[in-house]
């Protein structure tokens, strides 16, 4: 048998006893396993807990029920730019998906050089020459594969950071529209309240005129329609910025945008929770999936760490020729095959890649459970605040009432002179304050509701909203 066959067979025999040796232990290190985390059963003031169902409503903000918030959202989502950078980034990481495929596949190069020399005294000449090489890793223990996995986990996760991105997005949006519509609400009790004064100071200023009001009187009252007119110009502002934030979210120019005037009550109904949601719900939040990718992308580069202290197998083959005419070139062509194994005895860069993806994966598991505790934080504020808030609206909306019945009769004795001009300033402004507080108290539910949306992952399963009759 030829020297170079014998040299062959042991060099794949070789491989063959490493393969074996592989079968029997699993080279790559243990299976992965999803890291342990803080964990509930249910929320607070919630009833027993039901099971989640995977099939969700994406479209949750369609329950406030408001058409135009559901154009915003469909405009928001179709052109903010953050969300297109997360797009983007989805498409490099499936691109890194090729790459890694690409080290598993062989490559061939090719190379044709023709060399023209002329020397003085003696005739030109002229050599052509050609050359092929193909070359492969055998991927006998998975380390190859192991990269395209640890990229695969990293697309998944770059697409769970686009729906975070995505439910990011459409809670901005919500709650910059609540926003606008207070304001419109309160600029329109505002210019009514002011109207209101400034009819109070047509009293005072023609009660002065006859001399049965003191001056004092006129001048304290236009310092309060001053007041009022200054605080109505900065509703006015605070509604412009919203306006603008709303705008950059949607992707179109500062400035660019008006939305139409509506009050807040009579546009956005609020959304009632269903008691009894499940603790599980969160294992659908989109930061929690991509967190928990990223700690499968960190596993499996450590596994492919760990296999790169294995043995590489390759195989080279070249072929080439010269020829001194270039239609004889073929004629010269010569065959060579070299099948290589390459044995990493000594190499710190290997065990320091290990020490190194040990380490990355530390990093990320933490940021995991990082990232479900101050999930569970989320969702029990949010349900804290809803709580509260409607807890406060009644108290608020008693108030209200009885500062209403007060004001009427206020109204009543200013225009028989029984009244002192503070205690009507002190009617007006109680009333005002309570009809404000009242309003705001409406779109702190709105947006705690939204911020329960988002904390929850999306809209809540089907089967809770049908057994809460809603």
């Amino acid at each position: 048998m030829p020297a170079a066959i014998r040299t062959t067979t042991r060099q794949f025999l070789l491989a063959a006893s490493l393969v074996a040796l592989s079968a029997c232990s699993n080279l790559a290190g243990p299976e992965y396993e999803r890291p342990d985390a803080p964990g509930k059963s249910s929320w607070q003031g919630a009833a027993t807990a039901k099971s989640a169902t995977a099939t969700i409503r994406a479209d949750w903000w369609k329950n406030f029920a408001d058409p135009y918030l559901d154009q915003l959202i469909e405009k928001a989502t179709a052109n903010n730019l953050d969300l297109r950078v997360l797009t983007a980034r989805i498409g490099v990481a499936e691109a890194t998906i090729s790459q890694a495929n690409a080290a598993r596949l062989p490559t061939i190069d090719a190379a044709l050089g023709a060399i023209f020399q002329k020397t003085e005294g003696s005739d030109s000449s002229k050599r052509f020459s050609h050359s092929e090489a193909l070359s492969w890793e055998v991927d006998i223990w998975g380390k190859l594969k192991k990269g395209v996995q640890a990229q695969k986990a990293e697309y998944k996760a770059s697409e769970a950071d686009w729906r975070a991105g995505y439910l990011e997005l459409a809670s901005n949006v919500a709650s910059a529209y609540f926003q606008i519509r207070q304001f419109d609400e309160q600029v329109d009790r505002q210019q009514r309240s002011l109207g209101e004064n400034e009819k109070i100071l047509t009293i005072y200023d023609s009660w002065f005129k006859e001399g049965i009001a003191a001056k004092t009187r006129v001048l304290q009252q236009q310092a309060e329609v001053s007041q009022l007119r200054n605080d109505l110009l900065e509703l006015q502002r605070l509604r412009k910025l919203t306006e603008n934030a709303l705008a950059t979210l949607l992707g179109v120019p500062a400035g660019d945008m008006q939305v139409p005037t509506q009050t807040l009550s009579d546009t956005v109904q609020i959304v009632v929770v269903p008691a009894g949601l499940p603790a599980d719900l969160l294992a659908r939040r989109p930061d929690i999936i991509a967190a928990e990718y990223r700690v499968l992308q960190a596993h499996e580069l450590v596994g492919q760490a760990r296999l790169a202290r294995l043995p590489s197998i390759g195989l080279t083959q070249n072929n080439g020729g010269t020829s001194l005419e270039l239609g004889d070139l073929i004629k010269t062509w010569t065959f060579g095959l070299s099948p290589t194994i390459n044995l990493p005895i000594f190499d710190p860069n290997v065990r320091s890649r290990i020490k190194v993806s040990k380490a990355q994966t530390k990093v990320v598991e933490e940021q995991y459970r990082a990232t479900v505790i101050r999930a569970f934080e989320e969702v029990e504020s949010s349900l804290v605040n809803l709580s509260s808030r409607k807890l406060q609206q009644q108290q608020l909306l008693a108030r209200r009432d009885k500062l209403r019945i007060v004001s009427d009769q206020v109204r009543a004795q200013l225009e028989e002179g029984m009244l002192t001009q503070l205690e009507v300033f002190e009617s007006e402004r109680s009333l005002l304050s309570a009809e404000l507080a009242l309003l705001q108290n409406h779109q702190q539910i709105l947006t705690d509701t939204v911020a329960l949306y988002k904390a929850l992952g999306g809209g809540w399963p089907a089967e809770v909203v049908e057994q809460a009759g809603l």
